[in-house]
């Protein structure tokens, strides 16, 4: 853990980012009073969280079943690395693809780690065929579908002080 980042957030900062990561709709009364706080240091304490990028933004979560995207597919892909700029152009050919939800660039046996997320098996096998093996620069894929979600948490172990 950076040294820096357990310095410059006290007990309470953690609390409030602990707070609001599991209720990013609670007012700011409600979150003073539950980190011990009167609302306007509070809210400046949330501004400052904001402003130096430790809050990154709010969202809601969506139900993927409720939304026709249910199936789950984590896809390893190789990339053919005989051009230098292969990296580049696949990193901007899969920001284009929707049903693309999570890519990390991985070490090991294979250069991506891939998710996503369709409708059925035959919505993913068009997807696969169509938008993600046709790219010119992708070697090979293994395709995972998940059968069960047992975890599927979204929020960060915030750090306790050191």
């Amino acid at each position: 853990m950076d040294q820096t980042i357990q310095r410059s957030l006290d007990r309470i900062d953690r609390k409030i980012l602990a707070t609001l990561q599991d209720n990013g709709r609670i007012s700011n009364v409600e979150l003073a009073r539950a980190v011990n706080l009167s609302p306007t240091p509070c809210l400046e304490r949330v501004r400052r969280l904001e402003t130096t990028g430790y809050i990154e933004g709010y969202s809601a979560r969506l139900s993927a079943e409720k939304l026709g995207v249910g199936l789950t597919v984590f896809v390893q892909l190789t990339l053919d690395r005989t051009k230098p700029d292969v990296f580049d152009r696949f990193r901007e050919a899969v920001a284009d693809i929707p049903e693309i939800a999570e890519c990390h660039m991985v070490a090991g046996g294979f250069d991506y780690l891939i998710k996503i997320r369709t409708s059925d098996m035959n919505a993913y096998r068009q997807m696969l065929g169509d938008k993600l093996a046709a790219l010119k620069s992708v070697l090979n894929t293994h395709s995972y579908v998940v059968m069960e979600e047992v975890k599927n948490d979204r929020n960060l172990a915030v750090p306790k002080q050191a």
